[in-house]
């Protein structure tokens, strides 16, 4: 008697090897991890928007390194909630929530002041906390949303810190930016979105000044062993997606939801290249550069103009009222 196949194999053949391929492809999509071991035992590091998402894969990795770190968030139950599921996994019970909302500049100054008082070094500051292309808002100093967190909400926090960075020397910055920034222009006509608001440009604007925020900064800390750069976390399944049509609307979540979960990086996957920047040896006299999935990439050509980054920092100073 010839053998039978059973009835049902050929599909589940299928079926197998089209999740091996699915899976293939997801890790692959995702970008090459951060596998080196170093410790931070002793060090501090601060993470904006640590509570979800890419920030709090950041914390999580550094905890489970030793470090002690310090959650900034603007929701301090949420924030809560991830520490104690951090402290839970990696047994490291050095963490601890600050209050910091990045649209309010009063609330950036109470938590600065608070840190630099109670803290004796930061080693790292990881100005991850971002807004994307949200409808039109305003901070409550009356800065245009995305400008004002992504931007100028992180550039008042890391210059408020600046000290106690240089005294913590050797020390890093890391500024989240985007690819997004190639798209971008400084509208100096209409900074502020005032006179017309189009959520995509503001984004791609706020992401820009990311790039010459990290470039002018770098200038201006040379031979202080303290570096700065920023990073491209990858198209990244977050929170941060949030105000996206297909987050909106229930049939593009059925259409674009599989291919987007496939060729989208998780969370963790998105943290990989801002744990490099913070922790990897090689970069410890490298500033001013720009990195994606752990390599150092070229920027677009309105990040590298040097009278547009010295232009866009006198504003920033006088709009946070930092002079």
């Amino acid at each position: 008697m010839g053998y039978r196949m059973p009835k049902y194999a050929v599909p589940c053949s299928i079926a197998g090897v089209l999740v091996g391929g699915c899976v293939l492809v997801k890790d692959y999509m995702g970008g090459q991890m951060y596998k080196s071991t170093e410790r931070i035992v002793g060090k501090t590091a601060i993470v904006t928007g640590a509570n979800t998402g890419i920030g709090k894969e950041t914390c999580r990795e550094l905890a489970r390194r030793g470090g002690r770190v310090i959650m900034a968030c603007r929701d301090l139950e949420k924030c809560e909630k991830a520490r104690a599921e951090i402290v839970l996994e990696t047994a490291n019970r050095n963490i601890q929530c600050r209050h910091l909302n990045l649209a309010s500049l009063a609330s950036i100054r109470t938590f600065a002041k608070i840190t630099n008082e109670k803290e004796p070094h930061v080693d790292i500051l990881v100005n991850n906390a971002g807004v994307m292309r949200c409808p039109k808002l305003l901070t409550e100093d009356g800065f245009e949303m995305q400008l004002g967190v992504n931007h100028l909400g992180h550039f008042l926090l890391t210059m408020l810190l600046l000290d106690k960075l240089k005294k913590s020397a050797p020390s890093r910055i890391i500024n989240v930016s985007s690819i997004a920034h190639n798209r971008g222009r400084i509208n100096f006509e209409d900074l502020n979105s005032a006179k017309s608001y189009n959520p995509s440009e503001a984004y791609n604007q706020s992401k820009l000044a990311n790039l010459l925020f990290t470039k002018e900064l770098a200038k201006r800390l040379e031979g202080t062993k303290v570096t700065v750069n920023a990073v491209h976390p990858g198209i990244v399944k977050t929170e941060l997606g949030r105000h996206m049509s297909i987050s909106k609307s229930y049939l593009s979540w059925i259409f674009l939801g599989p291919p987007s979960w496939l060729l989208m990086k998780t969370p963790k996957q998105g943290a990989q290249t801002t744990l490099f920047c913070a922790l990897d040896p090689s970069l410890e006299n490298v500033s001013g550069k720009y990195f994606s999935d752990c390599k150092e990439k070229e920027v677009a050509p309105e990040a590298t103009d040097p009278a547009v980054a010295a232009r866009l920092w006198a504003i920033s100073e006088k709009w946070t009222r930092l002079t």
